[in-house]
Parts: structure tokens; C-alpha cells; sequence
């Protein structure tokens, strides 16, 4: 089971860190996305984490604000989300892919809401 937390309302060029917790299977054999969804609009993928060696890929509407992470011993990964913008306001999920190559995401997690606004 996958959890997605650490979401809520910030201003502006605020930040937010969002976690997204593993339970029942260890995240050592998994690629780890996030993706998000506003009103309206289509998911959309955000970033992904390839835990086996670490590397990371972005959107690029996020490259430079957002940062991917992981803690193998807490089996969690975080998205670090810096000069947050309107257009960020979505719904979060992560989600993990066992072929470990960022392009099959086979479980989800519930997601956690960012809203950015003033």
C-alpha cells in the first residue's frame, strides 16, 4: 500500500513537502512517480525515482522547483516542492512501477491536495 501525505494550502512561492509512505513491500525494487491532478484536467506525471540507482527524471513544468528523494530505511519517498505557483494546485499521487524504468505504474496511493493560493 502506498501513502500519499504532506499536502495543503500555501501561498505562492511557498513550499511543501509531500511523502509518500510504502507498507506491506519495500520500495528497493520499485520505481517511485509522482503525478497530479487539477480540476478539470487530465493526470499529468510529474517526477519520477529510479530507487535502484537512485536517478532522477521531471516534467518539465516542475524541473528546477521540485525535487525527488528517497529514504530507503524509512521506505518513503518525498517530493520537495519549492517556489510553489497557482498552477500547481492539484491533487498528488505516487504510485510505483516493479519494472523499475519510471514507464509502468502498477499500485497507487490515495492522493494528498496542494493548493497553492493567496
Amino acid at each position: 500500500q502506498l501513502q500519499a501525505s504532506g499536502g495543503g494550502l500555501v501561498q505562492p512561492g511557498g513550499s511543501l513537502r509531500l511523502s509518500c509512505a510504502a507498507s506491506g513491500f519495500t520500495l528497493d525494487y520499485y520505481a517511485i512517480g509522482w503525478f497530479r491532478q487539477a480540476p478539470g484536467k487530465e493526470r499529468e506525471w510529474v517526477s519520477c525515482i529510479k530507487i535502484s540507482d537512485g536517478s532522477t527524471i521531471y516534467a518539465d513544468s516542475v524541473k528546477g522547483r521540485l525535487t525527488i528523494s528517497r529514504d530507503n530505511a524509512k521506505n518513503t519517498v518525498y517530493l520537495q516542492m519549492n517556489s510553489l505557483k497557482p498552477e500547481d494546485t492539484a491533487v498528488y499521487y505516487c504510485a510505483a512501477d516493479p519494472t523499475m524504468v519510471c514507464e509502468v505504474y502498477d499500485y497507487w496511493g490515495q492522493g494528498t491536495q496542494v493548493t497553492v493560493s493567496s
